[in-house]
C-alpha cells in the first residue's frame, strides 16, 4: 500500500458505500477504477485509496473489524456514495465509516473544513450522489456535517427513472441532468486535488514535510516538531446520532436506537413471530395468536433466555420482502421461531421452526398432530424442545413453570389475548373494550388468575390517567390483583399491578419495591414490570437505575409505543430534550394518532425554542383530544406565541395536576403551586410530578417540599 501524502494518515481517500449499491453492474467498483485512472492523469504521485469490495455490513460494535477499520478511516478525503439506502442509522457504512470519519476529522489538526488555495472553503467529505435522495436523507447528512450538502452527482434521471449514471450510457441525451460520466469523474478528481493540495500546504506551514515514507514503512508518525493548529470544537458521535434522530431522517425501523443488531452467537435472545393460520376459518387466527402468547410465557420462565414481547414481534405479521435476518437484527435477537397452525374440528396441527438468525439456517423443525384438547401440553413440549435444542439445562422449577397452564380453557385464553390487545392501545375506548374481554374470559373460567390481573391492570391505568376517579379505581384494581394472586401466586402480572398501585396511589415505596422485585424474580422477561419499575425509580430519585430498567424494557419490547413514550418521558424529566424528542419521534412512528407523542412534540419543542414545530404538535394534540380549531391555534400563536397556546391549554385542562403543569410551563409558579396543593388535597394526584421537569423551579419552595415530605419522598 502506498502511504498517504501527509504523515499520520493511512490513506489519501476512503470510499464508503452500501454493499447493495455494488451488486449487479458493480457501479461502485467501476467508479473507483475510473477515478483511479483520472487521478493518475492529474497527480504526479500515486494516490492511495481505501475501497473494500466486501464491506462488513451489519457487524456488531464488538467485532474486531471495527478496530481495524478505525485506522483506515484516517484519510485525507472521505467519499460517501450517497444512494437511496446509504443514509440509514443501521447501515454499517453510515455508523462505522461516515460517523467515524466525522469524529476523526473534527478533532485532528486539520479539521473538517479546508481553506483552498483560491480562498474558498471545502469539506473533506466529498459526497458522490448516485440517486436523487429523500429530503429526510439530505437533512440527515446536513445535520451530521453541519452544513449544506454539496455533492458531485452521477444520476440518470428521466420520467420514472432514478438510477446511477453509467460509464457507457445507451441514450445519454435522455438524461434530464444532461451530465457526462467522464466529466463528472474529472470534476471529482479535481475536487480531490484541490483539497489535498490545500492540506499539504497547511502541513508545511505547521512544520510537517509532506514527503512520502518508504514503501516498507509501517507507520506514519507525525513530526515531533509540528506546531499544533487550533483545535476544532469536538463533536462526539452521540451528538451526531442525536441530530439524526431529531430530524427524523430515516425510515420507520431505523428509529429504534436500542442497538437492534444481531446479538453475539450463543446468546439466547428469541423472537416468536405470528404463526400462519392455515385453517379454512380465518377466525382461527386468534387461536394461532394465543399459541404465540402462551409459548412466549413459557419460554420467558427459562433462565438465560431473553424473549421479545409479542407487541414487537406482532409488527412482522405482514413482513413482505423482509428476510428473517433483517427481522432478527431489528428486534435484536439471535433466534427466531416461526411456523403455522391448522385447526380442523377437534384436531390441530402445529408446525414450529427454530431458526439461527446469524446463519439464516433452520436448527430444528417439528410437526405436532394432536387432539385440540391437548393444545397446552403441546406448547409445553415445544418450549422444552427449544430449550434442549439451545443446550439449556432446565431446573425442576423451570420445568414445572413451563408445564404449568394458566387456564385449561382455550376460549378463555383467546378472550384474554383480545383483552390485552385493546388494553395496550392506552386509550379510553381500548380500556373499555379490554374490560369486556377480560370479564368474558373470567366467565369462561372463573379460576383464570391472569384474566383478573388483566382487569386489575386496566382499572389501575384508567385511574392513573384520570379516566375514572383515582381512589375507587385503585380499590377495584387492588381487589382484582389480590384475587389473581389468590388463584395463582406466581403471576408476575399481578405483582406488577400492585407495585404500580403502591407507587402511584399509596406512596408505599418500600412495599412497591418488594412487589416489583417479586415480579422480576418470577419473570425477568416481562417488559411491563421493567417499565413500571423505571417510573417508580424516577419518582424516588434513582434516575440512573430508572434508565437501566426502561432500556431493559425496550430490549424486550423494542417496538412498544408505550415503553418508547415512557423512555421519552424519563429523558424529558431529566432535561435531556434532544434525547426526549428523538424518542418521541419513534412514538409518533408507532402510534401517530395518540395524544401523548403529540403533546410531547409541543412541549419539548417549546423548551427547545422550536416555535413552528411546537405549534404543529399543539394543533395535533388539541385535535386528538377533541378541543381544537386549528385556525384558532394559528391565530393565538401569531398574536401571543407559544405562551398564548399554553394559556389556552389551561382553559381546556380538566384536572388540577394538569393545570399545574400548564402554569409551570408559563413560569407562573404561584398558580402552579396552588394547583398542586389542590390536587393533593382532592386526592387526584400523580406521584410522577416529583420528577417532572416543568416543576424544577419549585424545588426550592417550602410548599413544594412539604408535599414531598407528606409523600415520604426526598425533598430537594
Amino acid at each position: 500500500m502506498m502511504p498517504a501524502f501527509i504523515p499520520g494518515f493511512e490513506y489519501d481517500i476512503f470510499i464508503s458505500y452500501r454493499h447493495k449499491d455494488n451488486k449487479g453492474d458493480k457501479w461502485v467498483s467501476d467508479f473507483v477504477e475510473a477515478l483511479k485512472t483520472e487521478l493518475e492523469a492529474i497527480f504526479k504521485e500515486d494516490i492511495s485509496i481505501y475501497f473494500d469490495e466486501n464491506p462488513h455490513e451489519g457487524l456488531l460494535e464488538t467485532y474486531d473489524v471495527d478496530q481495524s477499520l478505525m485506522g483506515k478511516v484516517k484519510a485525507l478525503v472521505f467519499i460517501p456514495i450517497l444512494s437511496q439506502t446509504y443514509c440509514d442509522i443501521r447501515c454499517f457504512a453510515w455508523q462505522k465509516e461516515f460517523l467515524t470519519f466525522m469524529d476523526f476529522a473534527t478533532t485532528d489538526d486539520f479539521g473538517l473544513d479546508i481553506k483552498l488555495t483560491n480562498g474558498n472553503v471545502a469539506k473533506r467529505i466529498l459526497p458522490i450522489k448516485i440517486h436523487e435522495i429523500d429530503k429526510a436523507d439530505t437533512e440527515m447528512v446536513e445535520s451530521a456535517i453541519g452544513g449544506k450538502l454539496r455533492s458531485i452527482d452521477f444520476i440518470y434521471k428521466a420520467s420514472g427513472v432514478n438510477r446511477p449514471l453509467r460509464r457507457n450510457e445507451e441514450r445519454p441525451d435522455d438524461n434530464v441532468n444532461k451530465m457526462a460520466y467522464r466529466n463528472q469523474i474529472n470534476k471529482t478528481a479535481n475536487a480531490i486535488k484541490e483539497i489535498i493540495i490545500a492540506m499539504k500546504s497547511m502541513a508545511l506551514i505547521q512544520g510537517d514535510k509532506p514527503e512520502r515514507h518508504s514503501p516498507g514503512s509501517q507507520t506514519h508518525a507525525r513530526s515531533k516538531e509540528r506546531l499544533p493548529i487550533k483545535q476544532k470544537p469536538i463533536v462526539k458521535k452521540w451528538q451526531l446520532f442525536l441530530l439524526v434522530g431529531i430530524l427524523g431522517a430515516v425510515g420507520f425501523y431505523s428509529y429504534f436506537y436500542t442497538k437492534n443488531e444481531f446479538v453475539a452467537e450463543g446468546e439466547k435472545y428469541i423472537a416468536v413471530l405470528p404463526l400462519n393460520n392455515l385453517s379454512a376459518d380465518p377466525n382461527n387466527q386468534f387461536f394461532a395468536d394465543g399459541i404465540v402468547e402462551d409459548l412466549l410465557t413459557r419460554l420467558s420462565t427459562i433462565e438465560g433466555f431473553k424473549v421479545i414481547s409479542r407487541t414487537s414481534s406482532e409488527r412482522y405479521r405482514e413482513r413482505g420482502e423482509k428476510s428473517l435476518p433483517q427481522i432478527a437484527k431489528e428486534l435484536g435477537v439471535s433466534y427466531i421461531i416461526e411456523g403455522s397452525v391448522q385447526r380442523d374440528a377437534n384436531k390441530t396441527r402445529i408446525n414450529i421452526q427454530l431458526i439461527d438468525a446469524h446463519r439464516d439456517a433452520h436448527i430444528w423443525s417439528k410437526y405436532f398432530d394432536r387432539d385440540f384438547k391437548d393444545i397446552f401440553k403441546i406448547q409445553s413440549e415445544i418450549a422444552i424442545d427449544i430449550a434442549h435444542e439451545l443446550n439449556t439445562v432446565l431446573t425442576p422449577q423451570q420445568t414445572t413453570d413451563i408445564q404449568r397452564n394458566r387456564t385449561e380453557n382455550i376460549k378463555a385464553y383467546e378472550l384474554y389475548q383480545l383483552g390485552r390487545f385493546y388494553w395496550n392501545k392506552r386509550t379510553i375506548n381500548g380500556y373499555q373494550t379490554s374490560i369486556g374481554y377480560f370479564e368474558k374470559a373470567i366467565a369462561e373460567d372463573p379460576n383464570y388468575g391472569l384474566a383478573y390481573a388483566g382487569l386489575a391492570d386496566t382499572y389501575n391505568l384508567m385511574a392513573l390517567q384520570d379516566f375514572i376517579d383515582l381512589k375507587p379505581g385503585r380499590d377495584k384494581a387492588v381487589t382484582l390483583a389480590l384475587k389473581a394472586l389468590e388463584l395463582d401466586d406466581r403471576l408476575a402480572e399481578a405483582h406488577t399491578v400492585i407495585g404500580s398501585i403502591y407507587t402511584n396511589v399509596d406512596w408505599s415505596w418500600e412495599a412497591a419495591e418488594k412487589e416489583y422485585t417479586m415480579a422480576l424474580n418470577l419473570n425477568p422477561n416481562f417488559s411491563t414490570v421493567h417499565h413500571y419499575y423505571s417510573e417508580h425509580l424516577s419518582i424516588v430519585g434513582k434516575h440512573e437505575e430508572a434508565r437501566k430498567h426502561i432500556n431493559k424494557a425496550l430490549e424486550l419490547d423494542p417496538l412498544s409505543f408505550v415503553i418508547r413514550h415512557v423512555s421519552a418521558k424519563l429523558y424529558f424529566g431529566r432535561g435531556q430534550f434532544h434525547e426526549a424528542l428523538a424518542e418521541n419521534q419513534r412514538c409518533n412512528e408507532l402510534n401517530k394518532d395518540h395524544r401523548w407523542p403529540a403533546f410531547y412534540d409541543f412541549i419539548i419543542n417549546k423548551y427547545l425554542d422550536n416555535g413552528p414545530e411546537a405549534l404543529a404538535g399543539f394543533k395535533r394534540y388539541a385535535s386528538i383530544i377533541g378541543v381544537a380549531d386549528p385556525s384558532k391555534a394559528d391565530s393565538i400563536y401569531q398574536t401571543s406565541g407559544l405562551n398564548g397556546l399554553i394559556r389556552w391549554g389551561v382553559e381546556f385542562s380538566d384536572s388540577p395536576i394538569h393545570k399545574a403543569e400548564w402554569y409551570a410551563y408559563l413560569g407562573d409558579n404561584e398558580r402552579a403551586l396552588e394547583m398542586l396543593e389542590k390536587a393533593f388535597q382532592e386526592e387526584q394526584f400523580n406521584a410522577e410530578f416529583a420528577f417532572y421537569y416543568e416543576f424544577r423551579d419549585l424545588y426550592s419552595s417550602p410548599r413544594f417540599n412539604k408535599i414531598l415530605e407528606q409523600m415520604h419522598l426526598p425533598v430537594h
